[in-house]
This record gives C-alpha cells, structure tokens and sequence, in this order.
C-alpha cells in the first residue's frame, strides 16, 4: 500500500482523446469521466478540464479527473460540483494503491498548483474512512441500483406488483408506444414537459434547455445516450427520458412527462425499456438516482458521499449560502411564472 508522503498530481500528458484511451483500462470506469461528458460539462458550464496523473515517484498509479469553474472570481474544482447533473467523476486508480493518499495528493495540487479555494467530490470507491481527518465535510445521498446480471423475469419479478409492474401491464394494454430517439425535436418534447413537472411544485427546471441539447450533441455519437420517447395511441408524445451508460454502469439521467396524462403510465414503461436496452448490451448495473418513489423498481440501495474541503472556513458558509439562495430564487421564480400562467388564462377567458 502507498503511503500519503509518496504520491503527488501532475498535469496528464496528453489531450482529453488520448485521455480516453487510458480510461478505457480501467475496470470500474463510467460515463462521467469519458472525454465526451467532460466536454459536456465544460461546455454547459463554461469550465475547464482537468485531467491529472497521480504519480507515486515516477511511476503512474492513477488519474484525476474534474473542471474548474470561477465564481466571483475564485476558482472552484469540481469532480463534479453540484449542479452539473453529474452524480460523479473521481480518481481511478490500480489496485492497492491509497485513496487515501491519492485524495491527499489531489487536495494539494488543487489548493497550492490550480490555486483554487474549493474542492468537490464525488466517487463511490471513496468512503468516509479513506477521508478521516483530512477536513473534509460530506453529504450523503441515498440511489438505488438494480442488478442487470439477471435474467429479465427474474429482474421483472423484483418490481412492486402493485405500483410498478400492474402500470408496466396497463400501458401496454392502453397502446402505449415507446420509441427510441435522435432527433432534434426531442429536446423541445422534454424541457416542455420538464416545465411541467416542476410547475407542480410552483418550481422551475434546474437547468435550461440548452444543457440537454449540449448532452445530446457530445453523447449520442458515441452510442452511450439513449432517448427515449412515449407516445400515446393517436401518436402525441407524453414522456420522454434520459438515459447514459458505459461498460458496466447505466444512469438514468432525467425524465419529464405531461400530468394529465399519468393514466398511460408512460413513466414505468419508459424505465423498463430502459432497463432491458442496456442489459441488451451487457450493462450489469442500472442506476435510478435518489427519490423514495424508485423504490418500486427493485433496485438495492446505494449511498454515496458528496465531500467537500475549502481552503479557507469562510468558504463552506459561503457555498451553503449560495445553495440557499438559489433555491429561494427557483422557489420565486415558479411563483412568478404560475401566476403569469393564471393572468394570462384569464385574459382568455
């Protein structure tokens, strides 16, 4: 095992292309950390990349990745930071090598090499252990996360009778047609009915319409995004969803449906297309993301641990500060668009 004083970060030597064919060797490797969502996030985010070998002496043991974003002028590095619609990104390293160490080595070169005040990150091989003492604080986020290894019934029987597998049944019997997507279309299909579902709670979407064009510009000419579309019998297209995946992992990224039309359950049916899509291609794990609701689906429940470290103790009060902000002013801003909604309604009537 490598000890914390052995191991230090430098900049990887060579273009994120090149960088690619390096993740590629890596057994647990996953979407988040490809060259194409990294693009994504820079893009989406005006960031910069950052990829970084972390050496032990000589030798490379392992990579880094994220991106700095400036915020009122400070530089923030994140893997990933919150608000990307990234679940994470992280180091990779070969076995036996420290996290621990790895961790301590990235802080460094982050605080005192990329001169930024703050570090987030996100990686599932990192527990709470590897991290001890080392100042970080964390969040932890429960997702849950099905088996795909399974034969499909098998996968099937594990749904909720009741609130998933009945509304599978019911959909299909009601003529539900579900599709595969790849065209331009489909990001005004979603960001419409992602409206509305936030519109329920006098919210609005977290992010514009222009992230998802961008997702779809960098991932679907890799084969590692599948879009999905619901179409009712008459062909009116009523939900849609938001896969990515990679080797052994699948994601569910997003999904947006009309309310008035719950009755079709497009929802389930869309999330078990999903399912069987990427068991077809040799996915092993299926990820549903947080939220009670995905209970019914079968998956296990996973945690994970948002970390995060400043440089300075003002920072965290700062960032907990923003985040509250932002919510106060989502909150404002569905308030203001239900009620433009109802104005405008009532000029009609």
């Amino acid at each position: 095992m490598t000890s914390s004083a052995s191991l230090h970060c430098e900049p990887f030597d060579g273009t994120l292309d090149d960088w690619g064919e390096v993740l590629a060797g890596f057994p647990d490797r996953e979407i988040f950390q490809t060259p194409e969502w990294i693009r994504f996030v820079a893009e989406s985010q005006g960031a910069t990349p950052v990829v970084l070998a972390v050496k032990d002496h000589s030798a490379t043991v392992g990579y880094f990745t994220g991106l700095i974003v400036a915020k009122v002028g400070l530089k923030i590095l994140g893997s990933p930071f919150t608000g990307w619609t990234t679940p994470r990104m992280g180091i990779r390293l070969l076995p036996d090598v420290s996290r621990r160490a790895a961790v301590e080595a990235v802080v460094r070169y982050a605080f005192e090499e990329l001169k930024c005040i703050h570090l987030e990150l996100n990686d599932l091989n990192i527990s709470r252990d590897d991290i001890a003492g080392l100042g970080f604080r964390y969040k932890t986020s429960q997702s849950f996360l099905a088996d795909l290894s399974a034969d499909e019934n098998a996968i099937y029987a594990r749904m909720s009778s009741s609130a998933c597998r009945y509304r599978i049944r019911k959909a299909a019997k009601m003529g539900l047609v579900i599709e595969e997507a790849s065209d331009e279309g489909f990001v005004d299909d979603y960001y419409a009915q992602l409206c509305d579902v936030f519109a329920k709670q006098s919210l609005v979407p977290t992010y514009d319409k222009e992230r998802i064009r961008l997702l779809i510009h960098h991932l679907l000419p890799t084969g590692n995004l599948l879009l999905l579309r619901a179409r009712e019998p008459e062909g009116r297209c009523i939900a849609t969803s938001i896969f990515v995946g990679l080797h052994q992992f699948a994601y569910f990224w997003g999904n947006a449906s009309w309310r008035q039309d719950q009755h079709f359950c497009p929802n389930e049916a869309l999330q078990w297309h999903g399912m069987k899509y990427w068991k077809q291609r040799g996915v092993r794990y299926y990820e549903f993301g947080g939220g009670n609701y995905k209970r019914k689906y079968g998956g296990e429940v996973v945690e994970s641990d948002l970390l995060w470290k400043s440089k300075y103790s003002w920072i965290s009060w700062a960032r907990r500060t923003a985040q509250l902000g932002y919510r106060a002013r989502q909150r404002v801003a569905g308030l203001w668009k239900k009620g433009k909604s109802h104005s405008a309604s009532d000029e009609e009537t």
